[in-house]
């Protein structure tokens, strides 16, 4: 009682005869209350640098977009108590999500390399943004050497061409050859993948170079196949200076739902169990080498670590560890 009593008198002595009231209302010198200005809503940071050893990686957010029904999407074939309970365990709500889309531009001192365009000038409201993010990054996309495409999904071709010609004029560009040949050889009006590919891969394809697993973009970028996602899905690792990091693209699109439960269905994988297999095998190796990854869907900045719990998989993200 005696310390309650010391400090109401502190307080007082600080705010003076009416400054409690003054203190606790923040209102101003003309009446008007401080706390009614503007509510200014979401603010995103565009981007985020990284170092893995002499590389500089930036991710770009694209976007972010608020999505409900979330197993509609996830967790197809569980019970929607079991999604329920995993969700609120979680701290995340079992009926609404945000995704996001993060491009990834990696600059190893001799090339500047675009991972995915992102949605690109036909994105809804909310997404469409690399090319804001990449010059607040301090870059122009005539900077950029190589585009490299993880695969084919609209939110990561959707960028390469803007007004009917290439985004990037001095680029060169990269795929995998299994990725490429299963859209290029559908039919291009068969559903809105097909018909983007055709609108913005295609006319690139001279400038195309085709790599299958374990071939270099450039030194210190490999190309690891990940099919499932997409029958051609890759990953890439970097590696500078006795560091490492892999850009997993779609490997997982939920830092919770997909990643911590590798078996949990997700309607955009193709191939849904080969998806699951290739997610056990990409983050047992990411938990047990400890090494960082850019996830194109995690929750921006999209860079964090894994480790092994139960039967998945633990999301970390990353604070200052690739900054020092």
């Amino acid at each position: 009682m005696t310390d309650l009593k010391v400090n109401l008198t502190r307080r007082a002595a600080l705010f003076g005869a009416g400054g409690l009231a003054a203190g606790a209302g923040l209102v101003s010198a003309t009446g008007v209350s401080l706390a009614a200005a503007e509510k200014q809503g979401d603010l995103a940071a565009p981007i985020a640098r990284h170092n893995v050893g002499d590389f500089e990686v930036t991710t770009l957010l694209d976007g972010a977009v608020t999505v409900s029904e979330p197993q509609k999407t996830f967790g197809m074939n569980v019970e929607a108590d079991d999604f329920g309970s995993v969700s609120a365990d979680n701290f995340i709500s079992a009926d609404t999500f945000k995704a996001f889309f993060t491009p990834t531009v990696v600059n190893t001192g001799n090339e500047l390399i675009l991972f995915d365009t992102g949605v690109g000038e036909g994105g809804r409201p909310a997404r469409g943004n690399m090319r804001a993010a990449l010059q607040s990054a301090g870059y122009t996309p005539e900077q950029v050497d190589i585009v490299v495409l993880t695969h084919m999904h609209p939110d990561h071709i959707g960028g390469l061409m803007e007004g009917g010609s290439p985004a990037f004029p001095n680029a060169r560009y990269v795929t995998g050859q299994k990725e490429y040949d299963f859209w290029a050889a559908m039919d291009p009006e068969a559903n809105g993948v097909t018909k983007l590919v055709t609108s913005n891969v295609k006319p690139l394809a001279e400038k195309m170079t085709f790599l299958t697993n374990s071939d270099s973009v450039v030194s210190g970028v490999t190309a690891l196949a990940a099919n499932g996602h997409t029958p051609g899905h890759m990953t890439y690792m970097l590696e500078s200076n006795g560091q490492q990091l892999l850009l997993i693209a779609d490997t997982a699109n939920h830092y919770v739902w997909s990643l911590a439960y590798p078996d949990w269905e997700v309607r955009f994988d193709m191939d849904k169990e080969a998806a699951a297999e290739t997610r056990r095998r990409v983050f047992s190796m990411l938990a047990s080498d400890r090494i960082p990854f850019v996830g194109y869907h995690m929750p921006f900045p999209a860079v964090g670590f894994v480790e092994t719990t139960g039967e998945g998989f633990r999301y970390v993200p990353a604070s200052y560890q690739l900054n020092l």
